[in-house]
């Protein structure tokens, strides 16, 4: 279908600060407390981004991160503002940001992926083969790929830059890294030790624990809702971020097609790969090329621009009961 906006693949704005460009996101500072975050229409696969934007890909982020934003606001904080973004960059700038940007809180962001998993796919799946667990929780012996989980798990992840890859680890580990990360820059209570006043040791790591406890809460609530309207939610991916106070927020994007693997009920088989309303399809394509997986990325023929657009629309209309209109 034709498109009445051109795709963006890189915002460029000039009226503010860049403060960094990630696979998807192009982040600016909005005085010293505020970000505008624009959700481009570029995407990576296998953590390389590709060359050829997708048409309505940022809009349909933005809008449906919005959605569940709003809906657990009551169960966490999150990072939203109720900040216009077009009112923050210049007149000529306003069609770059316009549905797909939001102004939030500028929060220091946990420094792993918070992930939970309620089917056993991806890299889940792989880890359980080669030792019947995943991140080191034991799994029941038998399961099969896209196999539903007894109970959905936490699993956290490194966060990688820009063309590495996250890493599955065990949640003792993600403990001790947020303990080292967080006690550097957050206020703790103090404890009198040989007269000196030190910092409370167990501050980043009770933040790790309570960032676990919404990510399973907030996926469990999600799968739940997301069953009702006919779309299961394997796996999702999480950010959290801090305040200076270390009051825990919902941060970056929260259940979308990038961040979560969505699958519909009608078609959904245990021990085959389920067709998704996520990126899989691009991957899946990807997987039938001669590519070594390494930057720069293969250009993506039209008829797969076109499907993986309108896929990521029917997660949003699907989730949400709404239409996205170009």
């Amino acid at each position: 279908m034709p498109f009445s906006r051109p795709p963006l693949f890189s915002s460029s704005l000039r009226s503010l600060p860049l403060i960094s460009k990630g696979k998807v996101r192009d982040i600016y500072a909005v005085g010293s407390d505020k970000l505008l975050i624009v959700t481009t229409d570029r995407l990576s696969a296998f953590d390389v981004v590709l060359p050829d934007p997708i048409p309505l890909k940022g809009r349909v982020l933005t809008a449906l991160a919005d959605f569940w934003f709003r809906r657990f606001s009551a169960l966490i904080p999150n990072h939203l503002l109720d900040i216009d973004p077009e009112s923050v960059v210049t007149p000529k700038e306003r069609a770059k940001v316009s549905g797909r940007a939001v102004v939030v809180k500028r929060l220091t962001p946990l420094p792993i992926e918070a992930i939970a998993r309620g089917y056993l796919s991806g890299s889940g799946w792989k880890d359980y083969q080669q030792s019947g667990a995943v991140c080191g929780v034991r799994l029941p012996a038998g399961l099969r790929l896209a196999s539903r989980l007894p109970e959905a798990i936490f699993t956290p992840a490194t966060k990688a830059a820009v063309g590495a890859h996250d890493e599955n680890i065990p949640f003792s580990m993600a403990r001790d890294i947020c303990a080292i990360t967080m006690n550097r820059i957050l206020p703790h209570p103090k404890k009198i030790t040989m007269n000196r006043m030190l910092p409370h040791p167990e501050k980043g790591a009770d933040i790790c624990d309570e960032a676990a406890k919404a990510t399973l809460a907030i996926y469990r609530e999600a799968a739940e809702y997301a069953r009702t309207k006919g779309v299961i939610i394997a796996d999702a991916k999480f950010e959290f971020g801090v305040d200076k106070e270390g009051t825990l927020h919902l941060i970056d994007e929260v259940l979308t097609p990038d961040s979560s693997r969505f699958w519909a009920m009608d078609s959904y088989e245990e021990g085959v790969s389920p067709p998704s309303f996520d990126k899989q399809y691009v991957r899946d394509y990807l997987e039938t090329l001669d590519w070594n997986k390494k930057a720069p990325g293969p250009a993506l023929p039209k008829e797969i621009i076109a499907r993986t657009s309108e896929k990521y629309r029917e997660a949003f209309e699907r989730l949400t009961g709404r239409s996205l209109l170009d």
